[in-house]
């Protein structure tokens, strides 16, 4: 169909068309995803299937609506710096949709959930295009729509004590990643709310969490030869782990709320995460670590929890 068909199902309210039948709609809407014009996937496609999603229309066909989106986020999968990029990132973002509803409705089955999850984390960690705004094609963000990926599934009934743990190893996995990109687009801070998200289910022990934390630091250790910096220092990758780990800290420190959208968030998001204040002093640690000649010294004098 012409865009001036979408334009008019958007000015009208964003109902679904009665004209054509819904799989049709679907599928061009997700079709449109991939676009590069950003009137038409961010103006009209991604609006119009959340819009959808949210009012229920697809709460009997969420599987099937998944499963349409997930061969999106292997599309051109490996290049960097095409519009390709385009795709998988917005694939990204519209399962995370997708998961959310389900964590109001729990209508899906855990082998489907966790399917996805496979899928999101494969392609993830494997993303080399890390462009936050595009000229000309507008946000492209893979690795902030990435995050809010993570989280959605961090929300999920069918996430248990496992599955969070592998989430977060897939975090440090795509921190650490070499890369010749800096983030500048607030990607760090959505990737430390998935985190947030994982630790706020309080399925996590600090024993476990305390090691992930130490990975990261380690990132931000420069490798020496002889004593002398081999190569210029921080990489990218070492930035990028810097200002997630402040980001952590930040946001653990200040708390977290949930999406005001998602029912389920409520709940999830009423109280802080259990061991909240080990996790600060923890995270502390390896950003003193980073830089030992600049900070002081303290002792981990337990903090107050709320």
């Amino acid at each position: 169909m012409s865009i001036s068909y979408w334009q008019a199902v958007r000015a009208t309210g964003g109902d679904v068309p009665g004209d054509r039948p819904l799989d049709d709609l679907t599928a061009e809407l997700v079709r449109m995803l991939g676009e590069s014009d950003p009137r038409i996937r961010e103006g009209l496609a991604y609006p119009l299937l959340t819009g959808w999603l949210k009012r229920g229309v697809y709460d009997e066909l969420l599987a099937g609506l998944g499963d349409g989106i997930v061969p999106g986020l292997r599309f051109g999968l490996g290049r960097d710096g095409d519009s390709s990029v385009i795709r998988r990132s917005y694939s990204a973002l519209m399962l995370a949709e997708i998961v959310g509803r389900d964590n109001d409705v729990q209508a899906m089955s855990e082998s489907t959930i966790l399917e996805w999850g496979d899928a999101a984390t494969s392609w993830y960690v494997r993303e080399f295009d890390h462009r936050g705004w595009i000229p000309e094609m507008g946000w492209a963000h893979a690795i902030a729509h990435g995050a809010d990926l993570l989280a959605a599934l961090a929300r999920s009934r069918h996430f248990g004590a496992m599955e969070l743990t592998v989430l977060l190893d897939v975090v440090a996995d795509r921190v650490l990643a070499p890369t010749a990109h800096v983030w500048r687009h607030g990607e760090e801070d959505r990737l430390a709310y998935a985190v947030m998200t994982a630790l706020h289910r309080n399925a996590l022990d600090t024993s476990l969490v305390e090691p992930w934390l130490a990975r990261l630091g380690a990132g931000l250790q420069p490798p020496r030869t002889r004593g002398h910096l081999a190569d210029e220092w921080p990489t990218s990758e070492a930035r990028n782990t810097s200002a997630f780990l402040r980001a952590l800290h930040l946001q653990l420190a200040l708390g977290v709320q949930g999406r005001s959208d998602l029912n389920s968030d409520a709940e999830l998001f009423a109280q802080q995460p259990a061991d909240r204040a080990d996790l600060i002093l923890a995270v502390l640690d390896q950003i003193r670590a980073e830089s030992p000649w600049l900070y002081r010294s303290t002792s981990r004098t337990p903090m107050p929890a709320d």
